[in-house]
């Protein structure tokens, strides 16, 4: 039986057989059963690479922090992670200077106020996922919407209805001043904005 360790656009963990593109890190969620008892243990929400200097995992061993999987980048941004600073450190100083660009006053400050503002923008008190209504024109390519239940991504312009192993094609869209419900957290859609591309899905890039 799969882990509950997949992770989707609305942050949720699930239990399902599918391979992901990036690891996670929330803290130690699991118990000794491997079972997962809490949704996170720390603000610092991560993204980490699959392969790091030939380092071997165990998943979800005991004292150990829970591996988490995504499908891809964008999936993992709109969950409210953001990428590692030692294992993604090229990627972690582009996500930080356009953040801290689009959202601080100063070109540069800690990592853990972006955790905690990320934490205030991504998780309801007592569950649930926070969004934000935005006219639809001005969703940034990189960022997902919640349509009716449905997960989808802008990405060239166009609208990808995600799935755990990739993306459709979604034709119908919102008119361009129409509120929608955006999945990102707000300020990692003020970092898109300002130009941070993250890493997508090749399902969704045609």
């Amino acid at each position: 039986m799969s882990l509950q360790n997949r992770v989707d656009p609305w942050g949720k963990l699930n239990s399902v057989d599918a391979r992901g593109a990036w690891m996670g890190n929330r803290g130690i969620l699991h118990n000794q059963n491997k079972e997962i008892i809490a949704p996170w243990r720390h603000k610092a929400w991560i993204i980490c690479k699959l392969d790091f200097k030939g380092r071997q995992r165990e998943i979800f061993s005991n004292n150990s922090y829970s591996e988490l999987f995504f499908m891809d980048e964008a999936t993992a941004l709109s969950a409210g992670h953001r990428p590692c600073a030692e294992c993604n450190r090229e990627k972690y100083k582009e996500f930080k200077s356009a953040w801290c660009a689009a959202n601080a006053k100063e070109p540069s400050i800690p990592v853990s106020q972006i955790d905690k503002k990320l934490h205030t923008e991504r998780t309801i008190r007592g569950g649930g996922k926070v969004t934000v209504g935005m006219p639809f024109a001005e969703i940034p390519d990189g960022a997902f919407i919640d349509l009716e239940n449905k997960a989808l991504l802008r990405w060239r312009g166009v609208l990808w209805h995600w799935g755990w192993n990739g993306y459709e094609r979604y034709d119908s869209k919102p008119a361009a001043s129409d509120l929608v419900n955006v999945l990102t957290p707000q300020s990692i859609v003020k970092a898109l904005l300002h130009g941070f591309r993250p890493q997508v899905h090749e399902s969704g890039i045609r």
